[in-house]
Order: C-alpha cells, then structure tokens, then sequence
C-alpha cells in the first residue's frame, strides 16, 4: 500500500534514519520522533495508519509508548523493535497490544513484510466494522419490497448494473426508498465485503460537507486540532452513495468531478491529493437536468453521474405493492414494541391503496408504526389511521376549490402550513410529507415570514 503514513518513534538516529529511507521507498508518509513523549503530542495531532517504536528509550519506553497510543486509539497497531530481544519482553508488548515484535537484526525484507500485513489488518479492522454498522441498520429487514411491473423492473436493472463498478444516478421523490435501492446495489455488487457509507449532501452545510466527505488536514480551519479521513477515504474498497447530490455547491460539485474523474481527493487545507477506491451511487429528489440548464448544477458533473440512472417510482405510481408493504411494516413494528401480531381490515387497506402518499414509503411506514403503537386491539381499522389517509384526497380536492380565487404562491403558503400545522411544526417530518429536502422547506419558510416557529408564534409576533 502506499500513502499510509507511520510514525516512527527510535532514539538511535542511525536507525531512525535507516526506518525512515526503507518506508519512505515503499511509498508511506513518514514521521520520526526521538522519544515517547514527542510521539504521544505528534499522535494527539494527527493520524497514523501504524506506530514504529524502539522498546529501549531514555523516559516513556516503547511498552509505556504502547499503552499510551492504545488509549488514544485502540485499532492503530504498533510494532516494537528492540536489539535486546527477550521472550519476556516480547510477551509483555503481545499482552498489552503490539501488533509485532521485531529484532532491529531483521532483514529489510522482513520489516517491510511486517508492515504492510499490519496496515492491511488496519482497514481490514476498519472495514469491518463499518460493515457491522450498516448490517446493524437492518438491512435485511428493511428490503426493497414489492411486486408491481414497476419496480420489477427496477429489480431487474439492479442485477445487471450491480457487478459493475459503473457510477449510478438514483432519481426518486423524497421517501421512495433510493438509499434502500443503493444498498441493494451494494450487497449485490463485488464490493459486498466493502464499506458501504452514505452522507446526505442537503443536510449539511457547505464547510462541513467538504470536509467530511474529503476530509482535513490540521490547521485548516479553527477547531481542525487533528488530521481527519474524510469518507472517500473511509468507504475504501466499499460504494459511496451520496444523497441528494443536487443540493451541493459549486465548490463541491468541483471536487466530486475530480473524484469521478481522477480517483483521487484533496483534503480541506491540504495539498496533495489522495488515491481513493470507492464506487459511487448518487441520488436526488431534483430534476438535475433543468439545474443544469439553469446552472445550478455543473453540467460535466452530472454526465458523469448520469452514467445509469436509475429511477424509483413513487408509491402512487405501484399501488398494487402497498398491501405487501403494510404486511412487512405491521410484523416490523409489532416485533420492534413486542406486541402480539397484529392484522389490517380490508377497508384499512383500501384507505391506504386510494391514498397518494406523498411522502411514499417513508410516510406509509410512518402510518403502520403508528396505528401498531397507539391500537390495543389485533385488528387495525380506518380510525386507527390519520385522518389524511382517510380524507386526504377529498380533502385536498375540496380545499382547492374553495381556494380558488388564492394565486399559487398563496396555495403554496396554505399547503405547507396545513402540513406543518398537522405534525405539530416538526419540520423534518414535514418536509417528509412534502417530498422535499428539509433544506428546501426552510428555504420556503423563511420566505414566508415563518423561520422563527408556529404559525401562532408568528402572528403573535406580527402584533408586538
């Protein structure tokens, strides 16, 4: 491997030359320190990918030195040199830690080999355990579902595009389920045994996007005390998938090309770019291609998205699938609160196959889960839904109507309060409903004079 970088901790300045030539030759960022204590302030201030260390120093000693570095992060691993091999030596630095234990007589080759497995054990540690992460999110039980010609066809564009490494654009409205799809991809793919990490793109700002998505060097901003991996880094070997694209910025949509084009990152702050091995699926709610025509959005970098696109049809489109989903819903939930099995009445059913979902799945789901925890009884009815299952598309019909004289900005203005007043102002669950970025839904509000809170707050402030 190359790039990794290693700290060298050796007060002989013969052999911490000697360290430092033989793995700067192999292509690793080297840092030598003469002694523990400055090895410990180096480590606090920045990453090691593996710690080299003498056991025979002048005050912290190379198994201090060990244990040290172990309570600051206990996954780098560390080989101890030493030209007074002792087996009881040895023993103490395998007990506490070490990852080997090496005579300074050791063959240049040796060393090299003892490095680079200890790295490889590194990411595969890594790895790992971002992969336990995910499966922890229930993958398994939170598969795309559903039988409808829709989304079989989307099933079948998965098994063809899912062994290549072919960047993948996912188009959907906001709740169709495009990280389920992702992830699909994923475990489908040859990168399985790989990371799989996400970031959504709208829901950070701008600074703090670019670095965790590149990652930075210290220094680079205040509070940058250390060296960060950025994600790219992360997700080596694995698939990135990066929600809602469309809402990055200029300066963003720069580097992602660079990405894409080069395989290559550049840390916030830094200077030299660094290799990464990642494939990566993308997603938006947008239509990308008028922010391109109205250069919001980089026009190269969305053909380099736009490799295969991949679009998931909203609930309403594939109604035939949502008395499958609400079966899956009802024995996740009624599993998750440790309730007895629970069923659904016909007329329950077609409540929620009439209705339009606009916050499709993730606002059906949110339906289940709450009828499984507020019904006592085995049987779900149509009162035990919300009121907008039941009425919604009566409703909405009949609120236009009598609101026909408004323009279509008051309407908008209406509609979002009408939604926002019925989930008790909570902006993301709001915004959900939607079918837009909560980003989008502050943008809205703050345009409407509705940023400070309810809409009563607002009234009562217009009056002081």
């Amino acid at each position: 491997m190359a790039g990794e970088r290693i700290l060298v901790v050796e007060d002989e300045e013969g052999m911490r030359e000697f360290l430092n030539i033989l793995l700067a030759k192999e292509g690793y960022e080297v840092t030598t320190c003469e002694c523990g204590a400055e090895a410990i302030e180096k480590f606090k201030e920045q990453n090691f990918h593996l710690v080299v260390t003498d056991i025979k120093m002048p005050g912290i000693d190379g198994i201090e030195l060990l244990t040290r570095i172990k309570e600051i992060e206990p996954t780098v691993p560390v080989i101890i040199m030493t030209g007074y091999a002792s087996m009881e030596s040895a023993i103490e630095a395998v007990n506490k830690g070490a990852y080997s234990y090496l005579r300074k007589q050791t063959s240049n080759d040796e060393i090299k080999q003892a490095v680079k497995k200890a790295i490889e054990m590194r990411w595969l540690q890594k790895e790992n355990k971002l992969l336990k992460q995910q499966l922890r999110k229930n993958h398994s039980s939170r598969k795309t579902i559903g039988k409808s010609e829709k989304i079989k066809q989307v099933f079948a564009l998965i098994d063809k595009v899912a062994e290549t490494d072919s960047t993948i654009l996912i188009y959907g409205e906001s709740g169709t389920g495009k990280e389920l799809i992702a992830r699909e991809i994923h475990y489908k793919s040859k990168r399985a045994d790989g990371p799989f990490v996400s970031i959504n793109c709208g829901a950070l700002p701008e600074g703090l996007l670019e670095s965790e998505l590149f990652g930075h060097v210290r220094g680079s901003f205040t509070g940058a005390v250390r060296d960060k991996e950025g994600l790219f880094a992360v997700a080596k070997g694995g698939t990135f998938f990066l929600d809602e694209v469309g809402e990055t910025s200029p300066a963003i949509q720069v580097k992602l090309l660079r990405v894409l084009q080069e395989k290559e990152i550049i840390p916030v702050g830094g200077t030299k770019p660094i290799k990464v091995d990642v494939r990566l699926i993308a997603a938006t709610n947008a239509d990308l291609e008028r922010n391109v025509a109205e250069g919001t959005f980089r026009p190269d970098l969305y053909y380099r998205l736009n490799v295969i696109p991949v679009r998931i049809p909203p609930l309403r489109e594939r109604r035939d699938d949502i008395p499958l989903l609400v079966d899956h819903f009802l024995k996740v939930y009624c599993e998750r609160a440790g309730k007895a099995p629970k069923t659904i009445s016909s007329e329950a059913v077609d409540c929620l196959v009439r209705y339009d979902w606009p916050g499709n799945v993730r606002e059906l789901e949110n339906s289940i889960e709450r009828a499984v925890i507020l019904q006592d009884g085995r049987l779900i009815v149509p009162e035990d839904l919300p009121r907008k299952v039941r009425f919604g598309n009566r409703e909405r019909s009949a609120s236009v109507v009598s609101n026909c004289n408004l323009t279509l900005e008051e309407l908008e203005k209406e509609y979002l309060l009408k939604v926002l007043d019925g989930v008790g102002w909570r902006k993301k669950k709001a915004a959900a409903i939607l079918g837009i970025n909560p980003s989008t839904l502050y943008r809205k509000l703050q345009r409407y004079g509705f940023e400070t809170g309810t809409r009563e707050a607002v009234e009562v402030a217009k009056t002081e």
